[in-house]
């Protein structure tokens, strides 16, 4: 164990120290044209009233929109974990905490709004959708509940658990486009168990999907089990005319499930390492996780096209921004970055990149600043990031 100077480096292993020392000299860099922000970056989402722009959910407990009309909505003491935007007029910003509780604002005055509260630990992932008369807010917990809300008047119109198998902490729900009917929505959620699982919802009913089994024919399974272990992240890939399921995984890898195959894997991407998120568009495959990079994939070969070196730590969210021409991604080194997806683009980089090794390099950029959280706040975040 080195001891150093420093008193923060006492009590770190040589790994540790070796492992803090490289992401201070890689956090240079400029590549995706960085935000730098002062916390750690958790998630984030398309901002509906800006093309270019994102809403983010941030270590400080706040959630800041980026790009030219730049707001930081405040409420929450604790970090903010998953933000979304929905309600009437689609002009709410909702935003799951560490507090237990999920806060809500005006999009566009930051008047805060309601605050839902019933789960009993974080809430990890939240969604916008409409189900008959209602605009819901579903939310998802390290308590392991599903709750779907009443937006207007708080109140909950379910709670839901899987009595079956035993269903651990939320990390993700999405909404089926294609099976979700005015009336009926089928609701997708992935959890630290590698167990997906589909659940078809009304104002009045919940029902959990049995899966069409691959190997028998005449029999049903009670979740679809495609991984090895936690599931961060699910995307359903509306350019395609099956609107298949992509899932990413602790595994180190991110999946196509066929829907027309009953949900079971059509396409592997071993990206390596824990990959926290996956994007598709009608060209390439983008994921990104623990390893720092964002990798993009040939769609019509599966192979590894370009990997976009810029993040010095964990990227925790990615957003398809331009129509698929830009993917924006998040990290807990508390950068912003964009990254064009244009082939010409790509090439460019894999360009630099040989550049590089051959002597070029390019002009550093100013360290980013810390960010802005305790030492006990830190340690805290970095053990529920390892939990799974």
């Amino acid at each position: 164990m080195r001891q150093g100077t420093s008193t923060g480096h006492y009590f770190q292993t040589d790994a540790e120290q070796a492992q803090e020392e490289r992401r201070a000299a890689k956090a240079t860099n400029k590549n995706g044209d960085p935000i730098v922000l002062k916390s750690k970056l958790l998630a984030a989402v398309p901002d509906p009233s800006a093309p270019s722009s994102l809403l983010i959910a941030e270590s400080t407990g706040s959630v800041r929109r980026s790009g030219e009309a730049k707001q930081v909505f405040r409420g929450p003491s604790a970090p903010v974990t998953c933000v979304a935007v929905g309600g009437l007029g689609n002009r709410t910003v909702f935003a799951g905490s560490w507090d237990k509780d999920v806060w809500s604002w005006d999009l566009e005055t930051k008047t805060p709004g309601r605050k839902y509260s019933g789960h009993t630990d974080f809430v990890k992932t939240v969604i916008c959708t409409k189900i008959g008369s209602k605009h819901v807010l579903i939310s998802g917990g390290a308590d392991k509940k599903i709750i779907v809300w009443d937006v207007e008047t708080g109140a909950r119109i379910h709670v839901i658990q899987d009595q079956t198998v035993s269903m651990m902490a939320l990390q993700h729900l999405v909404v089926d486009p294609l099976e979700s009917t005015p009336d009926a929505i089928v609701l997708v959620s992935a959890s630290s168990d590698p167990h997906i699982r589909r659940w078809r919802i009304t104002e009045s009913t919940v029902e959990q999907i049995k899966e069409a089994s691959p190997n028998e024919p005449n029999s049903a399974r009670h979740s679809i089990l495609e991984h090895d272990t936690t599931i961060y992240r699910l995307f359903f890939d509306t350019d395609g005319e099956e609107v298949d399921l992509w899932t990413s995984s602790g595994d180190g890898t991110a999946k196509c499930l066929s829907r027309q195959k009953g949900f079971t894997t059509e396409d592997t991407i071993k990206h390596g390492s824990h990959v926290r998120a996956v994007a598709v568009t009608d060209q390439w495959i983008i994921t990104a996780g623990r390893d720092e990079d964002v990798k993009v994939w040939d769609r019509a070969s599966g192979k590894l096209y370009c990997t976009l070196e810029g993040h010095y730590n964990e990227v925790t969210d990615l957003v398809i921004l331009g129509g698929g021409s830009l993917v924006a991604s998040v990290s807990i080194d508390g950068t912003v970055r964009k990254w064009p997806l244009h082939k010409q683009e790509l090439d460019k980089v894999n360009k630099e990149r040989e550049d590089k090794a051959n002597g070029v390099q390019k002009e550093d950029a100013p360290e980013p600043s810390g960010s802005g959280m305790t030492a006990e706040e830190e340690a805290e975040l970095a053990a529920l990031m390892d939990e799974d």
